[in-house]
């Protein structure tokens, strides 16, 4: 469980980090931030753990996992849980502000735990049921008390979005636990598959369809991308923790 509570305090702070960085030259104001921050995000955490790999040299127990079948699995939550669900989330925070997005995408545990159940046949006691209730409630209760700040954007846009960010999170969870079964398939490899996949598929696929592309380009040379990086380590080490605790409990 410490690896879950750990997870979420750096997400927090990932969260609020991020919001910094789209309120920031030249992302504010601009249609193309919330694509562009992401992008930018989750590339600059695959340069993160590639570094990070690299040092510990696992970088070929990555390319070994990678062409197995629990690594094309998770190769599939990438796509769920980057381009859906971290494009769905950025498009909230710029649309609703970082409070209300919080409130919605704290319900993606909740999905996840369904999807658990009918697809994983994972069940659960009555005290966990519980428990993970209480915890929906206390962070929605935070939220609503900072809901204040809100985004300047399409409200209902906004709650689309934070929905599309629900299913993906929610999706990629069992799906990376379902790969995690696998012994050649860790939770650090795991990862990096995530990571690396999502960059490459912002680069090559979203932000050129979103036309984006150019905007991301003229993006990276400026301080607020920096912010965006401070963003990605304490996003990283969330993950890390976050797929841990998948792997644990």
């Amino acid at each position: 469980m410490k690896y879950g509570v750990l997870s979420g305090m750096l997400w927090g702070l990932d969260t609020v980090v991020l919001a910094m960085a789209l309120a920031l030259i030249p992302f504010a104001g601009s249609p193309d931030a919330p694509l562009t921050g992401a992008f930018l995000h989750d590339a600059a955490s695959a340069v993160i753990l590639l570094v990070y790999m690299a040092v510990r040299g696992r970088l070929r127990d990555t390319l070994t996992a990678v062409r197995t079948r629990s690594g094309k699995a998770v190769m599939l939550a990438a796509l769920l849980g980057g381009p859906v669900g971290m494009s769905g989330y950025l498009i909230a925070i710029n649309n609703i502000g970082p409070s209300y997005t919080a409130i919605i995408s704290t319900f993606y545990p909740a999905l996840g735990t369904l999807l658990a159940f009918l697809i994983l046949g994972e069940r659960m006691r009555p005290r966990q049921i519980v428990a993970l209730l209480v915890a929906l409630t206390a962070i929605i209760a935070i939220g609503w008390s900072s809901s204040a700040e809100s985004g300047d954007g399409n409200a209902i846009f906004g709650i689309i979005a934070a929905l599309a960010c629900v299913f993906g999170w929610g999706s990629e969870a069992v799906i990376l636990t379902w790969g995690m079964r696998d012994d050649s398939v860790d939770n650090e490899t795991a990862l990096q598959i995530r990571q690396t996949t999502s960059g490459l598929t912002y680069l090559i696929v979203v932000a050129p369809i979103a036309g984006a592309l150019g905007f991301s380009a003229r993006a990276a040379l400026t301080p607020a991308t920096g912010v965006i990086a401070l963003a990605a380590i304490a996003g990283t080490t969330s993950y890390l923790f976050y797929y841990k605790a998948l792997g644990t409990i």
